[in-house]
């Protein structure tokens, strides 16, 4: 035999050997859902060096050992919950009606943050009025300021932010501003983060990619920190899907306006919105401020009861599902959800199917034009099945719907980050607030009926009439969820 077909035969043994050690690599990875695995064994098998060298940038969630160990020690630093807030807060939960507790005992194992009363929240108008009430505590502030955004424009409402922290550091103020490497590349690599840091504010890359090239080796770079988080003096934060950038978004200007909601809390929740961004920037710098969260905490006033639900690579894989399902499933009358992204696990279609076939009435709001073409295809696959169910679809056609709201019967409310995709699900850091107040709740059911008043009905005769090679397109999209 010639040594060409020595290599060869080699070659070809040592390929199919890789493939079935990454095959069983795949079988035995925890926490898939078996069509995750087959997905990724297809992939593997159909791709021989791309399939194995995809799985490896792709396939797992990880954020590197060093990184994930750093993270689970900076959150050993905290203080647990339960002991920093004292029985005052602990106290403050008697609102809640008996049919709702079982939804803030399963947000409760999230973080292990308890649902705590004595608070009041006020919906923004739009995103430059979020802006400017932001920049509006931040001239208020007189202990802290803690800010922490996935993406952070150098465009006019960022540079308010930026300008409010630089006046506020100058007062005496302790600014501390956190921005995710990726999303915020425009600004970290700017002139304004320089001013910034030489004003006195004190800053920190969230996940920072480094060599693009060694860190891939490290853990995956496309697992980034999506969380949207303001915290002033450890009574006042925002949560919602906003972040620091003008509404007309000018990095993705065709689907503009970029269309948001967010909630400007005061009390006790913002002391739980605190625990992530301590965690988070504890994790990425050598600074422990975990006696900020010994603190004593502002005499509340009555008010609605709340909890900080925060979710990614580092908390149970099945968190952020579990919640949007255990909503679903708590409605007894009307269940309106808004989301951009929706690439949903078979039992959170089934939840949503389910929902509308008790008699719920139940409606979805998605963007009519969406930024990323993946998800547009892979979301419009399950239009089909969940109009079948009964469930109301409506396309916005205002802008990109970029809104993650979630109301049951007119009386509980989850707000934030995290949009009901696998990527908020698996790979993304994420924040949320859940609570029961039918007054605010009230106020964002009727911010998601102007959506629905700005949207076209998805109508069952409109999706029978695609073409075939328009649902294969769509399904073949949607069968790469797993992967993707």
């Amino acid at each position: 035999m010639s040594h060409e077909s020595l290599l060869a035969a080699f070659l070809l043994a040592l390929d199919i050997s890789l493939q079935g050690a990454f095959v069983v690599r795949v079988l035995l990875r925890p926490h898939r859902e078996p069509a995750s695995r087959i997905a990724w064994v297809v992939v593997v098998i159909a791709l021989p060096l791309l399939g194995i060298l995809a799985y490896l940038f792709f396939g797992e969630t990880n954020i590197g050992r060093r990184r994930a160990a750093r993270l689970r020690e900076s959150i050993a630093r905290l203080p647990v919950w339960s002991e920093a807030a004292g029985a005052n807060l602990m106290s403050l939960q008697n609102d809640l009606p008996q049919h709702y507790l079982h939804l803030f005992q399963a947000g409760e194992t999230v973080n292990g943050f308890a649902p705590v009363g004595g608070n009041r929240g006020h919906l923004l108008p739009d995103s430059n009025a979020t802006i400017d009430a932001i920049v509006a505590d931040i001239d208020a502030a007189q202990n802290h300021v803690h800010l922490l955004f996935y993406i952070w424009l150098t465009d006019n409402n960022g540079y308010k932010v930026v300008d409010a922290l630089k006046r506020a550091a100058a007062r005496g103020v302790t600014c501390r501003a956190m921005a995710d490497d990726v999303g915020s590349s425009s600004m970290i690599g700017s002139k304004h983060w320089q001013a910034m840091r030489a004003a006195g504010v004190l800053l920190a890359v969230a996940l920072p990619i480094g060599n693009p090239l060694l860190r891939l080796l490290k853990g995956r770079i496309d697992l980034r920190n999506h969380r949207k988080i303001i915290v002033i003096d450890n009574h006042v934060t925002y949560c919602g899907s906003q972040n620091c950038a003008d509404p007309e978004f000018r990095t993705k200007p065709k689907y503009a306006p970029w269309v948001d909601a967010m909630i400007r809390f005061e009390g006790p929740i913002a002391r739980q919105n605190q625990y992530l961004f301590t965690s988070d920037w504890m994790a990425e710098t050598d600074e422990d401020i975990s006696d900020l969260l010994r603190e004593p905490t502002q005499s509340t006033q009555n008010g609605f009861t709340a909890q900080v639900i925060g979710t990614g690579p580092t908390v149970r894989y099945s968190a952020m599902p579990e919640m949007f399902e255990t909503l679903i499933y708590s409605a007894r009358r009307e269940l309106v959800i808004s989301t951009p992204y929706y690439v949903p696990d078979e039992s959170m279609q089934g939840a949503l199917c389910a929902s509308a076939r008790r008699g719920v009435a139940t409606s979805i709001i998605f963007p009519a034009r969406n930024d990323s073409w993946i998800v547009a295809a892979a979301s419009r696959s399950y239009y089909a099945d969940l109009l079948a169910a009964g469930v109301r679809i409506f396309e916005y056609e205002g802008g990109l719907l970029h809104t993650k709201s979630l109301t049951v019967d007119g009386e509980v409310t989850l707000i934030g980050s995290a949009n009901m995709d696998r990527r908020s699900f698996e790979l993304n850091f994420e924040n949320n607030i859940l609570f029961y107040d039918q007054a605010l709740t009230a106020d964002l059911r009727r911010r998601q009926e102007s959506y629905i008043n700005s949207s076209r009905v998805v109508a069952v005769d409109m999706v029978e009439s695609w073409t075939w090679q328009h649902r294969l397109y769509n399904n073949v999209i949607a069968m790469f969820g797993p992967v993707l």
